[in-house]
């Protein structure tokens, strides 16, 4: 590919609408607000090829702009995650994700210590609660010593699994090809007839240390209807929201009242679980 023909490729990724490229990063339109979509990194408005992240107070145009925000890349990666996902000679601008293929992280046991140790002295997690969890192989770490969370859906089969950095700059991610509609992350006594729905594993796992007898999950990202949601509720489970106390947190808590007037609103003293958890150790 020579420089000119390199430019219009890079043009049209570009131009590639920014819906299209927040479905195939896995986030989710605001059931309230079509213009406001769920992301790893906050909630993001939309307005044309424009975009910004209210959380951070950052913004950006065009398709790669975006792509560099929601990855946390440069442009030249942002610009390769693109390409993989909108590959062929078509325009990129016309082109429709194709459903990633779920690539779950593999374990590496030389990295597990490092990641028990990020958990029990960063996030003060006790080893009762993880090792029952590492050995049914519901917490690993993969090679990059990232703490690997299986969400695991119909007979307990993996559809995705939620990340966390345990080193260096603070990082979290869902495996490429996660299916969190399918299913999610839960610790604590199955038989609970109490739920409470949180934004991370790790918020879930602090969440059941607070509240041992509540069947804790987690929603992987703040998000008023997760599909599985309806289907707890008509078990007559009694199921609390314990998103974080935090404007997206309460937002997509009240959007979730609205739609399931059943759930109430557990909020957390802190900004989330874990906080409470940390501050209380």
């Amino acid at each position: 590919m020579n420089f000119e023909q390199r430019r219009h490729w890079v043009d049209g990724l570009r131009r590639i609408p920014l819906e299209t490229v927040l479905r195939a990063a896995n986030a989710e339109p605001d059931d309230h607000d079509h213009a406001k979509w769920q992301t790893a990194r906050g909630v993001l408005s939309v307005n044309g090829a424009k975009f910004i992240n209210w959380n951070q107070g950052r913004g950006g145009g065009g398709a790669i702009d975006l792509a560099m925000h929601l990855n946390a890349c440069d442009f030249n990666t942002a610009v390769q995650w693109l390409t993989q996902r909108f590959p062929g000679p078509q325009s990129p601008a016309l082109a429709s994700p194709p459903k990633p293929l779920l690539a779950i992280p593999t374990p590496d046991a030389s990295r597990l210590p490092a990641v028990k140790r990020y958990l029990t002295d960063q996030r003060r997690l006790p080893d009762s609660l993880l090792d029952p969890l590492v050995q049914t192989g519901r917490l690993y770490a993969d090679p990059k010593a990232n703490a690997v969370f299986l969400l695991l859906g119909k007979g307990n089969q993996p559809v995705g699994a939620e990340l966390r950095g345990t080193t260096g700059t603070a990082w979290r991610g869902l495996a490429p090809g996660s299916r969190k509609d399918l299913g999610y992350f839960s610790v604590g006594p199955a038989q609970s007839s109490e739920v409470v729905l949180c934004e991370s594993a790790i918020d879930a796992l602090s969440c059941v240390v607070l509240y041992p007898d509540r069947f804790c999950l987690s929603t992987a990202g703040a998000r008023p209807n997760p599909t599985w949601l309806a289907s707890l509720l008509a078990q007559g489970l009694c199921l609390y929201c314990g998103f974080d106390a935090d404007p997206t947190g309460d937002h997509m808590a009240q959007a979730m009242i609205a739609i399931h007037p059943a759930v109430q609103r557990l909020r957390p003293s802190r900004h989330d679980w874990n906080d409470v958890l940390t501050a209380s150790a």
